[in-house]
């Protein structure tokens, strides 16, 4: 990539907001996993009802992705992304202010962060209609590396919650949260090119193009994974090798920090060799990876390795698929960042409730493992099955710079 061409091609202050949003709306959108210890032991959770708990922000955001797109689309990336930020701040404000005592109250607190988790749809397309399509890969790995708040959660939040308490680590947030949103407000700015707003039927028509629904398939595998593993692994680390929180979210934090700080390389990868080639290869690592790590690895240490290494897989593809997306999709990109991103959070959200699930059924997490292992085969066997057409079609060469 040339240096000089990308920053000129678009605006810097912009991607470095939608950046700085997007890593901290990450990093309390998952925060339920890292504090998930000390909270099941308050409210006495079933093995169930953690991987429901880790899970609900996760669907939340799923599905509120939808709703941000259409935001970004009627009121443009920028307010949307306003609007968000002031909804998980208030509910924070009120979980540290009147405190958390049930089941149902934490699962109502993931609703509310679920709007963090819808941050993706707003990030993304502010930071996308600055640049040009040779470009869309490094800028939307750049702006999507702001996943990288998963690993401040897992860094930070099992510690704080044994010197503070679990509830004033909500309160705790609300300072860099609080920081960030007056740093959005002054350095964010709309793209010039923001396509006019579309009715709803015109937002459902995009659903009738079947390269729609590949794009979520391989997001739901690539962004589920990285996700679900993210919200999971605190309490699988403490559950399956018996570390303490804080240790546990410390091996958390490798994981996370591993698949987050890769996506922008793996959308400048996929900018150099084409979006197609270098998701077939992240396909196959992390099917390997994670059917090794469903066998119950002897010790905590190997397992850490192989969890890294199908978070570097997850972590790259997520920038590949992102090098795709738009060249199929420039002028629908707010509705298509929606549904995709809505398509990666209900992965996410199957992946770690799945976990808690195997675990109560059947005494071990590798059904939950293996099965979505075997998603990611099935993702590779997509991706071959469309490549051919999609590469002589809207990715000819005569129709885009960008590789496919």
């Amino acid at each position: 990539m040339d240096k000089k061409s990308f920053l000129k091609a678009g605006h810097t202050p912009t991607l470095l907001a939608a950046f700085l949003y997007f890593d901290l709306a990450f990093m309390v959108w998952v925060l339920l996993g890292p504090l998930g210890v000390q909270i099941a032991s308050d409210l006495g959770l079933t093995h169930a009802q953690k991987g429901l708990m880790v899970a609900t922000p996760v669907l939340a955001g799923a599905l509120l992705r939808m709703v941000m797109g259409m935001l970004v689309d009627h009121l443009k990336p920028k307010m949307a992304g306003a609007i968000g930020q002031v909804i998980v701040i208030a509910a924070l404000a009120v979980a540290w202010k009147f405190g958390i005592h049930s089941y149902e109250q934490v699962l109502i607190l993931g609703l509310f962060l679920g709007v963090a988790g819808a941050s993706f749809a707003v990030a993304l397309p502010l930071a996308s209609r600055w640049y040009p399509p040779e470009h869309q890969g490094t800028a939307l790995g750049i702006a999507g590396a702001g996943n990288s708040g998963t690993a401040l959660a897992a860094l930070f939040g099992p510690g704080l919650a044994a010197a503070f308490g679990w509830v004033n680590v909500f309160g705790l947030a609300l300072i860099p949260l609080s920081i960030v949103f007056v740093v959005y407000l002054v350095l964010a700015k709309d793209a010039p090119e923001c396509p006019p707003a579309k009715s709803f039927a015109e937002y459902l028509k995009v659903l009738q193009d079947k390269d729609s629904w590949w794009f979520m398939f391989f997001y739901s595998v690539t962004f589920g994974g990285f996700v679900g593993l993210a919200s999971s692994l605190t309490i699988y680390f403490n559950t399956q090798y018996g570390l303490d929180p804080k240790m546990a979210g410390f091996f958390t934090a490798a994981c996370v920090f591993a698949g987050s700080l890769v996506r922008p390389i793996g959308g400048n990868v996929a900018d150099r060799i084409g979006g197609i080639k270098s998701l077939t290869v992240m396909y196959v690592l992390a099917a390997i990876f994670l059917s090794i790590v469903s066998f119950g690895l002897p010790e905590a240490w190997m397992a850490l390795a192989v969890f890294v290494c199908a978070m570097l897989s997850l972590g790259m593809g997520n920038g590949a698929v992102f090098q795709l997306v738009p060249q199929r999709f420039r002028k629908e990109i707010g509705v298509m960042t929606g549904l995709v991103g809505m398509a990666g959070g209900v992965g996410g959200f199957y992946l770690a409730s799945s976990l808690g699930y195997s675990k109560q059924v059947t005494g071990s997490y590798q059904a939950g493992f293996l099965i979505f292992a075997a998603l990611a085969v099935a993702a590779l066997v997509g991706l071959t099955a469309v490549k051919s057409r999609w590469r002589t079609t809207w990715g000819a060469p005569h129709l885009t710079s960008a590789k496919i």
